[in-house]
């Protein structure tokens, strides 16, 4: 099998430091490298629509949650698991575009919702699209086997983070 750079770093701590087992490097390592090279070319797709990760996150998750495409800022704020702030800026943003609007929250007159726009939900469903067949094509390297392999271990070790 050909060797990528973590081989060589791991080769190279090995060699300075053969007292430590640096093998979680290995998952690690590539899992890091991984997430920069995925993030990329992710954001490559979404750059089509003219949107960024966050954007897409907001319109996706408003999509998801089915008719009438809205939910609370607090409800995309948990969502999301973002800063208040950043929430706030992203519906800024998508607001400005016409991708999203605020609207009263019925029986609250202090509450807000926010609803996905026609426009929106146009873009999204193109997006999301796009961003699938993306997802296929960098996946696309491993069998279906390999895909389900995968899914159960990252499961694993997402949920010894999350525990959910």
């Amino acid at each position: 099998m050909d060797r990528d750079r973590v081989d060589k770093i791991l080769a190279e701590w090995q060699r300075e430091r053969p007292d430590l087992d640096a093998s979680p490097m290995a998952i690690v390592g590539r899992m890091t490298r991984l997430a920069k090279h995925l993030e990329r070319a992710i954001q490559e797709t979404f750059s089509e629509f003219g949107l960024n990760v966050g954007e897409f996150d907001v319109l996706a998750t408003l999509r998801r949650a089915g008719q009438p495409y809205q939910l609370s800022p607090t409800a995309l704020f948990n969502a999301l698991m973002v800063s208040s702030g950043t929430m706030t800026h992203r519906i800024d943003l998508l607001e400005n575009a016409g991708l999203v609007k605020r609207i009263p929250a019925p029986g609250d007159r202090r509450g807000t919702l926010i609803v996905l726009t026609e426009t929106g939900f146009e873009l999204i469903e193109k997006a999301v699209e796009a961003h699938i067949a993306n997802e296929h094509r960098l996946l696309s390297i491993l069998d279906k086997s390999e895909r389900e392999s995968l899914t159960l271990l990252l499961r694993k070790l997402l949920l010894s983070f999350e525990g959910e």
